[in-house]
C-alpha cells in the first residue's frame, strides 16, 4: 500500500516543540506518512522568503491535500497578512471544525461536554475585502460579505457532519435581528436546508444569546454552525468550557485539501522552555486520523490522551504537572 503524503508545517514559537510531539504519537502508531516539511509565516520570513506563503509551500501542499499544522504568528494591527486566512483561501477549506470535549484532571467547570462548532472559514467579517483605513486615521471601514453558495456549503456540511457521526441536534447561530442582510440570508439559507434533514433536531439562537447560554447551560449544545467571526468567538469560548485553548484542535476542511492544527497561539514567551502543552495537535492528528478513516487509530490516540491526564502523567505546567513537551507525549505513547 502506498505511504500517505503529508505535509507538514510546524509554525512559529512552540510550534516545533508540539508538532515534534504530535509526530511522536504518530510514529508510535505505525503510520505511513510520505512527509514534507514546508516553512510559512515568520518562520517562511526567517528562512529568506520573501512572502509568509512561498510558492515552494503552496506546491507542496497542493501536492499532498493533507497538512499538518502547529501555530504560526499572526501580526496584531499591522505587519503581513494572516498565513491562516490565506491558506483558507488558497486551498478553498471552508469548513472550520473545532470540537469541544472534556479532559479529566483540568481547570475546568464543566464536565462530560461535547460540543462540535462548525464555522464558515472564507467569508464574513473576514473576507478581507473593502478594507479602508482613512488618510487622517479617524475613520476604518471593513466589508462583510457573504454568499448564499458559502451558506449553503457550510450548513450542509454541518448537517451531513452531525447525521455521520451520530448527533443529535444542530443550532444555527446568527444576528439577522440587526445583521438583517448577511446574517438574514445566512439564516433563510439554513431553514430551507434544515426541512432536508428531519431526523436531527435543528435549532436557532442569536449569537449573544447563543453565548450566554453556552456558559450557563453548555450541555444543552451539540453541533453549532455558524459564520465566520460568530464562530471564531464561540470556538473559542466553547475551548474555554474545556480547560483553555491548549485542549482544542480544528480542522480546516475544503473538497480537495485538509489541514489539522493547534488553534492556539504561538505563545512565544515560553518558545523553547519544553514546557507547551501539546494536547492540541496531538488531538489534531487524531481529527487528521478521523479524516483518513482511520478511526480505530484515533480513537487510540484520544484514549491515551484521557488516560495519560486522568493519572497526572508527565502533565505540562498549565494542567498543574511539572512535566515537559516530550515527556507528556512519551506519556501518551505509553498507553497507546
Amino acid at each position: 500500500m502506498a505511504s500517505t503524503p503529508l505535509t507538514i508545517i510546524k509554525g512559529d514559537g512552540i510550534g516545533p516543540d508540539i508538532v515534534d510531539a504530535a509526530l511522536k504519537v504518530l510514529d508510535a502508531l505505525d503510520m505511513d506518512f510520505d512527509r514534507e516539511y514546508v516553512r510559512v509565516g515568520q518562520a517562511a520570513l526567517d528562512a529568506g522568503e520573501s512572502d509568509p506563503l512561498p510558492q515552494s509551500a503552496v506546491r507542496a501542499i497542493e501536492r499532498s491535500g493533507l497538512v499538518l499544522k502547529g501555530p504560526v504568528t499572526t501580526p496584531v494591527g499591522q505587519g503581513y497578512r494572516s498565513v491562516n486566512v490565506a491558506m483558507r483561501k488558497q486551498f478553498d477549506l471552508y469548513a472550520n471544525v473545532r470540537p469541544t470535549l472534556s479532559l479529566p484532571g483540568t481547570k475546568s467547570r464543566y464536565e462530560n461536554l461535547d460540543i462540535i462548532t462548525v464555522r464558515e472559514n472564507k467569508g464574513g467579517m473576514y473576507s478581507g475585502e473593502g478594507q479602508i483605513v482613512s488618510d487622517d486615521g479617524n475613520r476604518a471601514e471593513a466589508l462583510s460579505v457573504i454568499t448564499r453558495e458559502q451558506s449553503e456549503r457550510i450548513v450542509r456540511f454541518a448537517f451531513e457532519m452531525a447525521r455521520a457521526r451520530g448527533r443529535r441536534k444542530v443550532t444555527l447561530t446568527h444576528k439577522a435581528n440587526i445583521m438583517k442582510s448577511t446574517s438574514g440570508l445566512f439564516l433563510k439559507v439554513g431553514r430551507k436546508i434544515a426541512e432536508e434533514y428531519d431526523d436531527l433536531e435543528y435549532e436557532e439562537a442569536i449569537v449573544d444569546a447563543c453565548a450566554m447560554k453556552l456558559v450557563m447551560a453548555p450541555e444543552r449544545f451539540d453541533v453549532i454552525v455558524t459564520t465566520n467571526l460568530f464562530g471564531d468567538i464561540l470556538s473559542d469560548l466553547c475551548a474555554g468550557l474545556i480547560g483553555g485553548l491548549g485542549l482544542a484542535p480544528g480542522a480546516n476542511i475544503g473538497d480537495r485539501c485538509a489541514m489539522f492544527e493547534a488553534v492556539h497561539g504561538s505563545a512565544p514567551d515560553i518558545a523553547g522552555q519544553g514546557i507547551a502543552n501539546p494536547t492540541s495537535v496531538i488531538l489534531a492528528t487524531a481529527l487528521m486520523l478521523d479524516h483518513l478513516g482511520l478511526d480505530e487509530q484515533a480513537g487510540r490516540i484520544r484514549r491515551a490522551v484521557r488516560d495519560a491526564m486522568a493519572d497526572g502523567d508527565r502533565t505540562t505546567p498549565d494542567l498543574g504537572g511539572e512535566g515537559s513537551t516530550q515527556g507528556f507525549a512519551d506519556a501518551i505513547v505509553e498507553r497507546l
